[in-house]
């Protein structure tokens, strides 16, 4: 029997019994008072199962009686089946429960999550994930639109070079910079090779600074041998034009320096050295992708430093070691918070086969499927103290930067804007002349929106033509009203000869014979005209108010319209103008989608051998619309700005680029264009929304912010020299 039975002279006396017997654990049945002292049944915990597995005793109408048990015994034996019956009770309960699903993550931490498993830092997460959009953030885990949209993030901040022809066709010195054993003499030899493949091995030379390793010489000596190229070596103290007279005729250098330390302070004297004599010589920093984070981190601060302390500049690097990394975020990391251009990523030892044009897209895939099984973010040391307001100073140049970029890939024309931006930097004297040869050599376009030939109301300017290209997109840099010729067939015929434009939305309808002119030259051409303009139909001369007055308009499209989305609903007839020229005439209703109350009405006209294709350019008139007032806010903003230098022709530039961009980004619909919204929206800090006001007002902040970065960039150098 498992139930044991203690007696003692009192409770401390037979609890001592129990314990010394059964053990600490033991399970108290029962006790009472008896003539003897204090009695206890108790048995050890873990005979609890086996008399639960025990069955139960079957009576035989043939065993012998039973003899009655003692009254203690029987209570003990029914308490023992109740604690049975109630942990049975208590086992169905659990196995009855329903599991409850475990608490859902948001799309943001799921991002931030995967972020931190592959390797990149949390300043980096943030910054990326500060502009997730709103409508990502609803999705559920299963979506890939989240995942999607961080790819494109991170690739659109990873500066890369655009083609490999670009490296290799602009001729020069080159050194290669790095720590012992980050692999610059392979990459000479492979970029070498690159080049002979291409130019062959005439113009090519290949020169070593190292003479602290043993055999480093050599090495390269075998690859020079192998390329049918000379090479040279060249003491770390001795500046390049100590060979220039023996590089006569070559065009591409090729230099391996020595490798130092990060730390060693000869870093700051070997690239003094290289950039001591009359010859410009590009550096390119060499990071191992299998290096820790913190030695990367201090690698790319320590070398940048130490240019800058000689009066160069080291913005490139090559990844090399990628085979041997185990994960490949944190080299990518660190070179997209310190805004360095990957050329090339190098993956093995073959030259030179194992080296290729570093892909933005390519890379961060790989970075993104390497993930290490742990639940919390190494959070990178940093080997330079920097304090926080130094850290998102840092962070709010990289957002910028990553702006500017895609701003410049998306946006044709952008790149001028740009320039007329620093044009506005010269001397007030200076600029007209610069702008001049700036819009000598202005993009062409596919199409042209007119502005009305007048100033705008309470203005003395007017506003400029905006053109857009072949995917209906506006052209960032507009085109000066004044500087056109007089008389609509003259302009339309200088837009054709100089910049091959063959669309026009016109603000007026032109004189017959300029319109029988546009349809001779079969160019595609719309016109706003008001509501009593008179056409003929079936004969019979109509107003256009008249024409439609009954119409009902069964068609509509959405536009974004001043800022704000609205539907467009048409209708169209078939008409003539006086001098028989056939058309279409267009009647519009802008309505609220919401209320379905009309905003405003429209008319236009357009040939009518273009039938209903011709939709898509009265969305674009549409969206034009709003242009002339963003120009207005941005031309104040800038005047109030400037300290009265600013020429009013760059000026009203400035502005009206501004308002095409920001009108761009309001009207596009895709996901990249909504990333841009939201990222330019971002500059202003709190997050707000879409408004093409706030838009412009941001992208004017980061035009101000870009060149008041660039005016510290000048006074750092400054002091550093």
């Amino acid at each position: 029997m498992s139930v044991r039975r203690f007696i003692g002279a009192n409770s401390r006396d037979v609890m001592r019994q129990v314990r010394e017997t059964l053990g600490d654990d033991a399970l108290i049945l029962a006790n009472r008072r008896t003539d003897d002292g204090i009695e206890i049944l108790a048995m050890a915990d873990d005979a609890v199962e086996s008399v639960e597995a025990a069955p139960e005793p079957v009576a035989s109408p043939l065993a012998p009686p039973v003899e009655a048990q003692d009254p203690l015994q029987t209570m003990s034996e029914r308490l023992l089946r109740e604690m049975q019956d109630m942990r049975a009770l208590i086992t169905r309960q659990q196995a009855s429960r329903p599991i409850e699903p475990p608490q859902t993550v948001g799309t943001r931490e799921r991002l931030y999550q995967l972020l931190g498993r592959v390797g990149f830092s949390a300043e980096l997460s943030d910054e990326l994930l500060e502009g997730l959009p709103e409508s990502l953030q609803a999705l559920d885990a299963h979506s890939d639109q989240p995942l999607v949209w961080l790819r494109h993030q991170l690739a659109s901040r990873l500066n890369v070079l655009d083609e490999e022809a670009s490296f290799f066709d602009q001729t020069g010195i080159v050194a290669l910079v790095g720590p012992t054993g980050v692999g610059k003499t392979t990459t000479t030899a492979k970029l070498a090779a690159r080049f002979v493949m291409r130019h062959g091995t005439r113009p090519v030379a290949l020169v070593t600074t190292d003479s602290f390793r043993i055999g480093a010489h050599e090495q390269l000596r075998i690859y020079a041998r192998l390329l049918d190229t000379p090479m040279y070596a060249l003491d770390a103290e001795q500046p390049v034009d100590d060979l220039l007279g023996r590089l006569q005729g070559k065009q591409w250098v090729m230099i391996d320096t020595v490798g130092m330390s990060q730390r060693d302070q000869r870093v700051i004297e070997q690239i003094a050295h290289l950039q001591g004599g009359q010859s410009t010589v590009r550096l390119v920093l060499l990071l191992n992708a299998a290096s820790q984070p913190e030695t990367l981190e201090e690698v790319v601060l320590r070398y940048r430093q130490a240019a800058r302390a000689a009066g160069a500049q080291l913005d490139d690097c090559i990844i090399t070691k990628q085979d041997e990394a185990g994960r490949l975020a944190p080299v990518l990391d660190i070179v997209i918070r310190h805004g360095m251009r990957v050329l090339f990523s190098s993956h093995g030892q073959q030259v030179p086969e194992d080296m290729s044009v570093a892909l933005p897209e390519s890379l961060i895939d790989q970075a993104l499927e390497t993930q290490v099984a742990m639940n919390t973010r190494a959070i990178l040391p940093a080997p330079v103290s920097m304090p926080r307001w130094s850290r998102d100073v840092l962070g709010q140049g990289r957002r910028l930067s990553s702006l500017l970029t895609r701003l410049r890939q998306r946006m044709a024309g952008f790149s001028a804007l740009e320039a007329v931006w620093d044009i506005g930097a010269l001397p007030g004297g200076l600029q007209d002349a610069q702008l001049d040869r700036q819009l000598a050599h202005s993009s062409p376009a596919q199409g042209i929106v007119w502005a009305a030939r007048r100033n705008e109301r309470g203005c003395d300017w007017a506003m400029p033509d905006i053109g857009f290209n072949e995917q209906n997109a506006w052209l960032a840099l507009p085109r000066l009203q004044h500087r056109q010729p007089a008389g609509w067939q003259a302009r339309l015929e200088n837009l054709k000869e100089t910049a091959g434009t063959c669309t026009h939305v016109l603000p007026v309808l032109p004189v017959p014979e300029t319109v029988r002119w546009l349809n001779e030259q079969q160019l595609t051409w719309i016109s706003l005209v008001t509501s009593a303009q008179r056409v003929y139909f079936h004969g019979e001369r109509y107003a256009l108010r008249l024409l439609f007055n009954e119409s009902t308009l069964s068609h509509h499209v959405g536009v974004r319209f001043r800022g704000q989305y609205m539907q467009l609903w048409t209708a169209y007839a078939e008409v003539n103008d006086e001098a028989g020229n056939a058309l279409l005439a267009w009647y519009g209703e802008i309505r609220d989608p919401e209320s379905a109350k009309v905003v405003t009405r429209r008319y236009w006209l357009t040939p009518a051998h273009l039938g209903s294709e011709i939709l898509s350019l009265l969305l674009i008139q549409l969206q034009g619309e709003g242009l002339a007032a963003l120009t207005k806010r941005a031309w104040q903003q800038l005047k109030e700005a400037d300290s009265g230098d600013l020429s009013s022709e760059v000026r009203l530039l400035m502005a009206s680029g501004m308002a095409a961009v920001v009108g761009h980004l309001d009207s596009a619909e895709d996901d990249a264009a909504s990333t841009l919204r939201t990222d330019l929206l971002s500059l202003l800090g709190a997050r707000r929304k879409r408004r093409d006001t706030a838009m412009l007002d941001a992208l004017v902040y980061a035009f101000m912010a870009r060149d008041a970065i660039r005016q510290l960039g000048s006074i750092s150098q400054e002091v550093n020299v």
